[in-house]
């Protein structure tokens, strides 16, 4: 694995506000096809350190690389179009457009059709092949034309993670995918990771409060505490960590 090029890794990445140190010294290597959680108490820098990953912060030392090229001053905008796909703790979704509508305007973003006044036949196509592909992926095709403000909480995520297919991206990164979510939700939701990453290969890290769904998805599994990496390993590594335990696991119930 050490010869392979990563698909991302965060080398020694820290981010102060003021005099508060919210992420310290972080390192990361994710490989292609890996499923990676996040995990940590309240507090421990999780949302900050994806902020720095997705470009919304830069960091005020360290570097951040995508496939080898580093990113660490890359706007936001940019790493979308190099292939990084986010969602956010609160579901970024138009509630008032039905879910084809939605996956339409994300598809058409995602072909660089979005400022165009009008397209053609074959254009068209391709927006409607795309549109439905990914919907498809969500599991969400008999629901096309429902609007997604009417949806559950867990088909709205789906719809919301059809979006960010929808932007053909190399590594998707997912924040909180199952808050708020009751027990069927979850497992639907979980179901969906899994396909993403086992069928289709996607390459995918995420932050969970949910431990079931982390211990159940990941290949391998960093905890944050007090903005500093404690651990990370394989989820039979990090449940029989002590350390973790009692930082995080032990309080968890």
């Amino acid at each position: 694995m050490s010869g392979t090029v990563p698909k991302l890794e965060v080398r020694n990445v820290s981010k102060n506000f003021g005099n508060l140190k919210a992420v310290s010294g972080v390192s990361m290597r994710v490989e292609n096809g890996e499923l990676r959680a996040i995990i940590g108490p309240n507090g421990a820098g999780k949302t900050t350190f994806f902020n720095l990953i997705t470009g919304f912060f830069p960091p005020s030392s360290g570097e951040i690389l995508l496939d080898g090229h580093d990113i660490s001053r890359v706007p936001a905008a940019t790493r979308v179009k190099m292939g990084m796909g986010r969602t956010f703790q609160i579901t970024e979704i138009f509630p008032e457009l039905t879910v084809k509508e939605n996956t339409r305007i994300a598809v058409e973003t995602g072909l660089g059709f979005s400022l165009r006044p009008w397209l053609g036949a074959a254009d068209k196509k391709r927006v409607t092949d795309a549109s439905e592909e990914v919907m498809a992926m969500a599991n969400l095709t008999a629901k096309a034309d429902r609007l997604v403000g009417e949806l559950s909480h867990g088909d709205q995520r789906s719809a919301e993670i059809a979006m960010a297919l929808a932007l053909k991206p190399s590594l998707l990164l997912l924040d909180e995918p199952t808050a708020g979510m009751g027990d069927e939700e979850t497992y639907q939701v979980t179901g969906l990771i899994r396909r993403l990453h086992r069928d289709s290969k996607y390459t995918i890290v995420l932050i969970e409060h949910d431990m079931r769904v982390v211990f159940h998805l990941a290949d391998h599994i960093s905890v944050l505490a007090e903005g500093k990496l404690l651990a990370e390993g394989t989820p039979q590594e990090i449940s029989a960590n002590e350390h973790v335990q009692n930082a995080y696991l032990g309080k968890a119930e």
